[in-house]
C-alpha cells in the first residue's frame, strides 16, 4: 500500500485517474478488435478469402451503381466433381484456392470477387469496352494454369467464363446480368473462352434467379 500511496504522491491524482481509466478502455478495445474479427470472418470464404455471397452482392451493386463499364463475370470451374472425387477433397480444395488467386490478381483490388457457392464465383468490375476482349482473354488462360497439390501431383484445371455488360443486357441489376453472365457461360461451357451475354441471354428460363437445371438452384434462397 505504501508503494501505492508513494507513486500515487509522486505523479499526482491526474496520472493516476488516467492509469486507472485505461484499464476499461483497454479491455473495450480487445473486445472491439475481436468483434470486428468476427465480422470479417462472416464476410469472407475461409477456403479461398473471398468475399461471401452477401458481401459480394453488396460490393457489385455499389459498382453498378457508381460506374458506367461494369461488367459481370461468372465463372464455374470445369470437371470440378472428377477432380474432388477421384482426387480427394483437398485437391478439390486447392484448385478452388489456386482460382480464387487467380480472380483476385486479375480482377485488381478495386474489384467485388466472390465464391458464391461450390465452385461457382463471380467478379463485378470496371472493365472499358476497348480493353474488354484481352483482359478476358488473360482471365481464361490464367485460369487454365495447371495447379500443384501439396503431394507434387499436378492437375490440369480449367474454367468457364461468361460475362454480362449493362449495355449488351439492357439493365444494371445485378441478379438479371449474373443470370445472363450465367447462361452465356453454360453456351460456352468447356469451349476454352469467355462468352459475352446478349439480351437474350437474360430471358433464359430460370429457378431463383439461377439458370433453369443448374446444380443447386432449387436451394438458392433469392437471386443475387
Amino acid at each position: 500500500m505504501d508503494s501505492v500511496l508513494h507513486a500515487s504522491g509522486r505523479f499526482g491524482p491526474r496520472t493516476l485517474l488516467i492509469t486507472t481509466a485505461a484499464v476499461p478502455l483497454t479491455g473495450w478495445a480487445i473486445h472491439a478488435v475481436a468483434l470486428h474479427k468476427r465480422l470479417a470472418a462472416t464476410r469472407r470464404d475461409p477456403l479461398t478469402g473471398l468475399l461471401r455471397r452477401d458481401a459480394y452482392t453488396a460490393r457489385a451493386r455499389r459498382l453498378l451503381a457508381r460506374h458506367g463499364d461494369v461488367a459481370v463475370v461468372l465463372v464455374d470451374a470445369d470437371r470440378f466433381k472428377e477432380i474432388n472425387d477421384g482426387l480427394g477433397h483437398a485437391a478439390g480444395d486447392t484448385v478452388l484456392a489456386s482460382i480464387a488467386v487467380c480472380l483476385t490478381t486479375w480482377a485488381g483490388p478495386r474489384a467485388a470477387v466472390g465464391r458464391l457457392g461450390g465452385d461457382e464465383f463471380a467478379v463485378a468490375l470496371e472493365l472499358p469496352v476497348e480493353r474488354r476482349e484481352q483482359r478476358l482473354a488473360q482471365l481464361v488462360r490464367m485460369l487454365h494454369t495447371p495447379v500443384v497439390l501439396d503431394d507434387g501431383r499436378t492437375v490440369d484445371v480449367a474454367a468457364s467464363v461468361g460475362v454480362a455488360t449493362p449495355t449488351a443486357v439492357g439493365s444494371r441489376d445485378l441478379s438479371l446480368l449474373q443470370r445472363a453472365a450465367d447462361a452465356a457461360l453454360y453456351d460456352g461451357k468447356h469451349s476454352g473462352r469467355a462468352v459475352l451475354a446478349t439480351a437474350a441471354h437474360a430471358f433464359v428460363p430460370s429457378v431463383n434467379g439461377r439458370r433453369a437445371g443448374r446444380r443447386g438452384t432449387a436451394v438458392w434462397g433469392r437471386a443475387a
